[in-house]
């Protein structure tokens, strides 16, 4: 790949974190750019963490702001990609970034006990203490990241460590119970499974030898010794309690004073954050949402992306030096309306325009009101009485959780679903109806059994017949009253359920009509519930939030730059696949999702990675005790006669009462395993 000037095309995916798009690569940085590959900060408890640090050379002179991405992603074969685009840019602007491997990853010591665990927080908050005492340092602090690092950028900033004046988070959540990978209104998300068994595999590869010298085997051993298949936590919280209380800052937005700067796309599971914290914060904040996938905006997908390292420098110069940027008058929301386009599981590029709000909530936005009738959606009140009982299968078009390769990851066309859900239909619009922000949905049921669940969908018709998803939200029903205090559901009884949809901002044509889905399955999105029960649906409405049309040219961003891209050697390409296979005789259905991450060697220090994984998705339509979830990871690490990898297989499948879940992690040095343990357990089903 390319290292000089001009704009490159970087390879379509590296590693869990790879990225995609045409940058202007730069290297003609006001300050001269100096890397340190593995500098060791000593925790308070002794534990050695290994930080690869870019900053100006000339910064013990004049010393500069830090920046700090904290990550469990390794980053010497991980995120490197990303890093190098990153960081050396920031850099050479006039800061030191600092990218530390989390304690018991990559090239750090000790052990991790579970996602943002106050030993997580304790070792950000000493990191960022240290660097406040480096000489090359002005004593501010930032702190940024995508998905975990935007989650603990969050974290930390709410505990105000003296240092930290400013955030920027990306793809992250205020509410570890109700918008995270682990559930969503209450139901059990396939990906609370198929993200236990990616940390399973993530976490169980060694340091490098190269860094850390002869000890790497006995760090990779007890690395191993004391790996956790993080399922069997996760789902003893099947209620909101205090477990995913702590670590999310809706509790108290307040405890955050630091300025926030939040970003998110459209096609990622993490959408509501940036209008939840726009909305709630009370220091500085803005919001960007773009129409991308899991990703960084200036390497995002789908197009356009946009020059996201001059928009964190106008924040950091701000915060961190006091310069004025302009950002406090930037406007409070800045997103891109997306235009109506035929479903296809993946596109490069997404239609829109850039719209901005100078408040949020706007007061340009309002509610319209539409009324489910039967299988009717209008302005005015009607009759209602539909009822649902959707096959096991249901939900097939969905899509992943959150999309982060450039492939076949985005939702399909929804005809099939439709066809198993209650679909209630709109008029043709006479013109064009802006929807930004969150619909809400509001429904009289009735279940004939003590448990359940829906899967509301927003979709828009073409003329043509097709059915896009507009946007969508789930439901435990045992959970309409409370996410903390479920109670079972009494059969054939009246009772009103109420959900927002995700946040969007999509532009319906002309001709085209909305359609409200209801469904009482949604596989593998969400797990199914223990029994078939039919659904009675005997009213409700629709708000939808309806801002102004937008003619474009409200906003207008740079286009992407970075740094030289990895100096890397691609050995094997990347290659995504997403296909259903039908069971012989037995009327299963599977869903099979094939990442072949790609193989790659870092030409500066000689390290080849790769990865790939196998997921499988089963459940018989008529039964939803059928479901059943399987994944398997192998990462491979090598360099010269040194040869490892970890092979790691999971599966979860469920009775009426209960979670079981297996896994088992296998670890090999050339020929010769050295290391295999197994995983088992069940956990008692509570009001799921």
């Amino acid at each position: 790949m390319p290292t000089g000037g001009g704009e490159i095309a970087a390879n379509g995916f590296v590693g869990a974190y790879g990225v995609a798009g045409a940058i202007t690569t730069r290297t003609d940085f006001p300050r001269r750019v100096v890397e340190w590959p593995d500098v060791g900060i000593t925790m308070s408890d002794g534990c050695r963490l290994s930080a690869r640090i870019w900053l100006p050379g000339d910064a013990a002179e004049n010393p500069v702001p830090v920046i700090l991405e904290h990550l469990p992603y390794r980053k010497r074969d991980g995120t490197t990609a990303r890093d190098c685009l990153t960081h050396p840019y920031l850099a050479g602007h006039g800061y030191a970034c600092i990218r530390t491997d989390m304690r018991g990853n990559g090239d750090s010591q000790g052990l991790m006990d579970d996602e943002y665990a106050d030993q997580e927080w304790q070792d950000a908050l000493d990191v960022l203490a240290w660097a406040a005492e480096q000489p090359w340092s002005t004593g501010k602090a930032g702190m940024m990241g995508i998905s975990w690092g935007g989650f603990n950028s969050l974290q930390v900033a709410a505990l105000r460590p003296p240092s930290l004046k400013a955030i920027i988070t990306l793809c992250s959540t205020v509410d570890r119970y109700a918008d995270d990978i682990h559930t969503k209104g209450g139901c059990q998300l396939g990906e609370n499974f198929g993200w236990a068994g990616n940390m399973l595999a993530y976490s169980s590869r060694p340091p490098d030898p190269a860094i850390v010298g002869d000890k790497w085997r006995e760090m990779w051993l007890d690395r191993l010794e004391h790996q956790l298949f993080l399922l069997s936590a996760w789902l003893r919280h099947q209620r909101r309690d205090a477990y995913w209380k702590r670590g999310s800052v809706c509790e108290d937005y307040g405890a955050i004073t630091a300025a926030v700067l939040s970003i998110g796309g459209w096609h990622d599971g993490y959408r509501n954050t940036i209008s939840h914290l726009v909305s709630n914060i009370g220091a500085p904040v803005k919001g960007i949402v773009g129409p991308w996938i899991h990703k960084y905006p200036h390497f995002a997908a789908p197009q356009p992306a946009i020059g996201f390292l001059q928009e964190a420098l106008r924040w950091w110069d701000r915060w961190l030096k006091d310069i004025d940027t302009g950002v406090e008058d930037d406007p409070a929301m800045r997103m891109w309306l997306m235009e109506s386009v035929k479903p296809v599981r993946w596109l490069d590029e997404r239609p829109g325009r850039w719209i901005a709000e100078d408040e949020w909530p706007s007061p340009r936005i309002s509610m319209h009101r539409l009324h489910l009738g039967d299988a009717t959606l209008s302005d005015t009140p009607g009759e209602c009485d539909v009822t649902v009982q959707s096959p096991a299968d249901c939900g097939a078009a969905a899509g992943e959780y959150f999309p982060f390769t450039n492939g076949p990851e985005l939702p399909d066309e929804q005809s099939g679903d439709d066809g198993k859900s209650a679909c209630f239909d709109g008029e043709a619009a006479d013109e064009a109806i802006d929807i930004v922000g969150a619909p809400r949905v509001s429904l009289r049921l009735r279940s004939s059994a003590p448990q359940g669940q829906i899967a509301v969908r927003l979709c828009d018709l073409n003329p043509d017949g097709t059915s896009a998803l507009i946007t969508m939200g789930v439901l435990n029903l045992t959970h309409h009253k409370s996410h903390a205090a479920p109670e079972p559901l009494v059969p054939g009884a009246d009772f009103a359920a109420n959900l927002d949809l995700d946040q969007i901002a999509y532009r319906l044509p002309a001709g085209h009509r909305l359609r409200l889905a209801i469904s009482t399955a949604y596989w593998p999105f969400i797990w199914p519930a223990p029994s078939k029960g039919e659904l009675a649906i005997a009213g409700g409405t629709l708000d939808l939030p309806v801002r102004p049309s937008a003619d474009g040219g409200e906003w207008r961003f740079e286009p992407p730059e970075g740094a030289a891209a990895w100096n890397a050697l691609e050995l094997n390409p990347p290659r995504s696949e997403r296909r259903v296979e039908d069971g012989p005789g037995r009327g299963e259905r599977t869903i099979v999702v094939e990442n072949d991450f790609g193989e790659e060697e870092d030409l500066d220090h000689g390290l080849v990675s790769g990865s790939r994984t196998v997921e499988r998705w089963t459940v018989h339509p008529g039964d939803p005790l059928s479901a059943r979830a399987a994944i398997e990871w192998t990462m491979t690490m090598s360099r010269g006669d040194w040869t490892v990898r970890t092979e790691c297989s999971a599966s979860m499948w469920t009775t009426e009462t209960a979670f079981h879940t297996r896994a088992r992690l296998e670890a090999w040095e050339g020929e010769a395993m050295i290391f295999a343990r197994d995983f088992e357990d069940e956990i008692v089903r509570d009001n799921v």
